[in-house]
């Protein structure tokens, strides 16, 4: 015989009842949004405000009337499209994005290629303090990229910089790294020691991803390790180059921290000198926030075009070699 469930004291209603099969249903599928709630709040008020916020102003100019004097004088009016094509026909902009191309075109085939050299090299079975290896790769991604630019601006500096002074005691030439043509190798210098690291860490995960049983197989039919770094891991580590390589592009043409701390150390880093300089230029040295907005949005659409077609592109080559 059993007892029915006693109700506390004083609570008045029905006993105690096991809920519905449709309320367990409706609570079991509603609990993935309380979990996903606090991941979309931060999302719509610092990415996607944000950028409907740049993407409103970008549509606006401010009408100055008369001498620009008095609570009415200056008024936010509708602009159009006036802006996109004063940014699109800007040749500041334009030969800051040609700089910047330059500079991509250096820092990540160089950066991805030590990357990878790098991983296969740790990948490899004679290679000896891995771990150490390892952190002292990873180690200058660690370092925020002002302070890398601020320690490396100031060893290019002739007056107070080693290499320098190692150079004029050999009798050997010594080249001012922040003028002219060499300032694109100084500042590609920053960038590839401070990301090489983290490439390098993305490729390894991956190459000690792959079962050991291919490697086996591949010693048993004859191949060296030069051929199966080239003909296994190389191909098989091919997403994660394709990742690699899709940040490295992201980033270079979102490269800001280096050229504006060099620019007090050197006259040939203009307040312009990549696209996201004249942003800040025009927003903050000129106030011309309108502007400056345009400018943002028409590089955010380069970035995802860009990134939208080197994707395709290798989808479509991956697609390729699994029907062969």
């Amino acid at each position: 015989m059993t007892t029915a469930r006693r109700r506390p004291y004083g609570v008045k209603g029905a006993p105690y009842a096991h809920p519905s099969p449709t309320t367990t249903l409706r609570r079991a599928r509603s609990a993935p949004y309380f979990f996903l709630l606090p991941a979309t709040v931060l999302f719509l008020l610092f990415f996607a405000l944000p950028i409907g916020y740049a993407v409103y102003l970008s549509f606006r100019k401010v009408r100055v009337s008369g001498l620009g004097l008095g609570s009415g004088a200056r008024k936010e009016v509708w602009a159009g499209l006036q802006n996109y094509t004063d940014a699109l026909g800007d040749s500041e902009l334009v030969d800051g994005a040609l700089r910047v191309l330059g500079y991509g075109c250096i820092v990540v085939p160089v950066m991805l290629g030590l990357a990878l050299l790098f991983a296969l090299m740790l990948d490899s079975e004679r290679v000896r303090l891995a771990p150490f290896t390892r952190l002292a790769i990873f180690l200058p991604y660690a370092i925020p990229g002002v302070v890398a630019a601020l320690l490396w601006g100031f060893l290019y500096l002739p007056d107070v910089s080693p290499f320098y002074f190692v150079l004029d005691r050999l009798g050997l030439p010594q080249p001012d790294l922040l003028d002219g043509g060499p300032l694109y190798l100084a500042l590609s210098n920053i960038a590839v020691w401070g990301g090489t690291g983290f490439n390098m860490i993305v490729i390894y995960t991956s190459l000690q991803a792959i079962p050991a049983e291919v490697y086996e197989a591949a010693k048993l039919d004859g191949a060296t390790p030069t051929q199966i770094a080239l003909r296994i891991k190389i191909p098989m580590v091919a997403p994660s180059l394709v990742l690699t390589f899709f940040f490295s592009i992201i980033a270079t043409l979102q490269v800001f921290n280096e050229p504006t701390t060099l620019r007090p150390l050197t006259n040939s880093v203009s307040s312009t000198w990549s696209p996201l300089m004249k942003v800040y230029q025009d927003a903050f040295g000129n106030g011309d926030i309108h502007a400056a907005a345009a400018q943002a949005v028409i590089i955010a659409l380069a970035t995802l075009v860009l990134s939208f077609a080197f994707l395709r592109a290798a989808n479509r080559r991956q697609k390729q070699e699994a029907a062969r």
